[in-house]
């Protein structure tokens, strides 16, 4: 319309400048006379009418030319429109796929994504969700297919589409597919929070403790999970590390795991127990009982008290009397006093044994107690009263199943 405006205007002011030009002449009774001469041929006329010729011939060619221009600009406008048609039937289809999704419409959603992805703007985004989609109808398939395609859309440093991948094979519980993705693009981003993340994740599925022990300061460093959820992570890890060590009984390979457990987890209540108890199991008990002696006077435990007697020693006497100094600040431990009458036990204290198992019975009763006085008191020859301590250890046994089966079942 601008341009029209503009055409009609020239128009008007060439009429006009003619029409002046006409008048001033007529004033002066003179014409004008114009002469074009080329080869054989010439052409006379008024200046007036050259210049009107002039005029016409001069919109003739603009026209011309204007109407060319549109004639050769016509195919890539019309091309140009087309793929605008496209790209707003892609964008509503992309909008379609979503809300199709979103309602669980999974097959539709993909079919309608993946017919215009080509398209689209963002072909990337119409593949994955595509990808999302055929993984929740159960087609995985499809689901690598599309993932496949949306790779080839994206450039080699983008994660966008190994994420998906990764984050589908977790959900998927494709945990070893999930973490070749993942190691991959952990070379391509290092502190990438989500990738440490889904690691994480999926090293714990697999129980990995290994691979999440070496993962576990990129965590901390790039702040991926709280710092009280590391160390809960952190003390997870290394009691599961030493209880694979401890299975292949090798003392060994259970001192060489303690050595990789930092100083602040080693301090974490329950963790030494797991080394020790490691130890004992894999016939190195002599090697830590001093350092089960300087624990338990730095922090008691009855639980470490437990395994600290359960130490095969040459010198089981020594043994027995070096506990019983802890009687002077623990006299009314009912494990202790146990634990002292298994080891007098075992020395053929039987007196004494007897006595330390009745006292612990009088503070609390326990299973162990009794079954350990009904020993002490079959080899001293009272067998009613053996029987007795048995069938009271069994009576207590049997209650306390009974009473985990109502916590469970209540």
């Amino acid at each position: 319309m601008k341009n029209l405006m503009y055409f009609l205007g020239s128009l008007l002011c060439a009429v006009a400048a003619a029409y002046w030009l006409h008048s001033w002449l007529a004033e002066h009774n003179d014409p004008g006379y114009v002469l074009i001469g080329f080869g054989h041929w010439s052409l006379e006329t008024s200046l007036t009418v050259f210049a009107v010729a002039s005029v016409i011939g001069f919109f003739v060619l603009y026209s011309f030319f204007r109407l060319l221009g549109v004639l050769l600009r016509l195919p890539g406008q019309i091309s140009r429109r087309r793929r605008n048609i496209k790209f707003n039937r892609s964008q509503e289809a992309l909008i379609a796929g979503l809300f199709d999704a979103a309602d669980g419409n999974w097959e539709r959603a993909e079919k309608i994504l993946v017919k215009h992805a080509a398209s689209s703007g963002a072909p990337l985004l119409h593949y994955l969700t595509a990808a999302r989609a055929a993984q929740s109808r159960g087609a995985l398939d499809k689901r690598d297919e599309y993932l496949q395609k949306a790779a080839a859309q994206s450039s080699d440093t983008n994660i966008t589409v190994g994420l998906t991948q990764a984050e589908l094979h977790l959900s998927g519980q494709q945990f070893e597919q999930a973490l070749e993705t993942l190691g991959k693009l952990h070379s391509i981003n290092p502190g990438h929070a989500r990738v440490l993340k889904m690691m994480h994740q999926a090293y714990q599925h697999l129980g990995d403790w290994e691979g999440l022990s070496k993962l576990l300061p990129s965590l901390q460093q790039h702040k991926v999970l709280m710092e009280a959820e590391v160390k809960l992570l952190e003390t997870e890890t290394f009691s599961r590390l030493l209880k694979q060590a401890a299975e292949r009984n090798d003392a060994e390979a259970v001192q060489a795991c303690w050595e990789t457990v930092p100083d602040h987890i080693k301090t974490v209540p329950g963790i030494a127990n797991i080394f020790f108890a490691a130890m004992i199991a894999a016939g190195a008990g002599e090697k830590v009982e001093s350092a089960m002696l300087k624990q338990l006077g730095r922090h008691w435990d009855d639980t470490l008290l437990v395994l600290l007697a359960n130490i095969e020693t040459v010198d089981p006497v020594k043994q027995l009397q070096s506990i019983e100094q802890w009687l002077a600040v623990q006299p009314t431990n009912a494990v202790l006093l146990r634990v002292l009458g298994k080891l007098a036990l075992k020395v053929q204290q039987m007196e004494k044994s007897e006595q330390y198992l009745l006292k612990s019975l009088n503070i609390e009763s326990s299973v162990a107690a009794y079954q350990l006085l009904g020993e002490v008191q079959f080899i001293r020859g009272d067998k009613d009263q053996a029987c007795e301590s048995f069938k009271r250890g069994l009576l207590l046994a049997s209650d306390e199943v009974v009473g985990n089966i109502e916590a469970v079942t209540g």
